[in-house]
């Protein structure tokens, strides 16, 4: 965990009474794929779904070969300088994070570098999500860990990407875990972790399955 995302969570103010919700951003309440698919189109490039990863599935229309790492993290830079405030929401995730919000405290922790945190909470508040939010780099697991560690109540961890499941698992191992993955394109190719978790593909299922974490969270 770098400096920056340690100095935010430190700038919190979390109830120890109270649960805690920690949600990814992209994929499990904005769509950063959708974003990223459209955007491509005026290069002439479009996304393959044939695995969970974007290298090696960036293609050109004009002869289906695939551009290079190097070309995909050139494009990435840019549509997050061009588009990374103008993504649109996931259906029923502002309001189920607004229900969610009456039996535990939401924190959104999203992997963006940290001079796109003004910019992603102007789009999430558009949304109509206006929840904290921590910008971290690298695995996720030591801002769960530090997250989880203000509540006294329990935590539960909500995410789409395998790694950063895996992740907390490991550094806050008593956090409960949601694996979210609402694209039928992509979510057959997620690796299935390890161990106890939830496994859902839409914001009403993944409502009931935090509900019923919090619900075995320690009183």
């Amino acid at each position: 965990m770098d400096a920056q995302t340690r100095k935010q969570i430190a700038a919190l103010r979390l109830r120890a009474d109270m649960p805690v919700l920690i949600c990814d951003v992209d994929e499990v309440v904005l769509h950063f794929v959708r974003g990223f698919e459209e955007w491509l189109a005026q290069f002439g490039l479009w996304l393959d779904p044939a695995s969970y990863e974007f290298e090696g599935n960036v293609r050109r229309r004009e002869d289906g070969e695939a551009i290079s790492d190097e070309k995909l993290n050139a494009l990435l830079g840019r549509f997050f300088a061009e588009r990374i405030g103008d993504l649109a929401p996931i259906e029923l995730a502002a309001a189920s994070l607004a229900e969610l919000s009456r039996a535990a405290q939401v924190v959104l922790l999203t992997n963006l570098p940290h001079e796109y945190h003004a910019r992603r909470c102007e789009n999430l508040a558009r949304c109509g999500v206006r929840h904290p939010l921590i910008t971290n780099s690298g695995p996720k697991g030591p801002a769960v860990r530090a997250l989880a560690r203000m509540s006294a109540r329990g935590s539960v961890f909500i995410d789409d990407y395998p790694d950063f499941l895996d992740s907390a698992r490991a550094h806050a191992p008593d956090a409960a875990l949601v694996h979210f993955l609402h694209d039928p394109r992509f979510a057959p190719h997620a690796r299935r972790i390890a161990g106890d978790h939830e496994r859902v593909t839409d914001w009403r299922q993944a409502t009931e399955a935090i509900m019923r974490a919090l619900e075995e969270a320690p009183s």
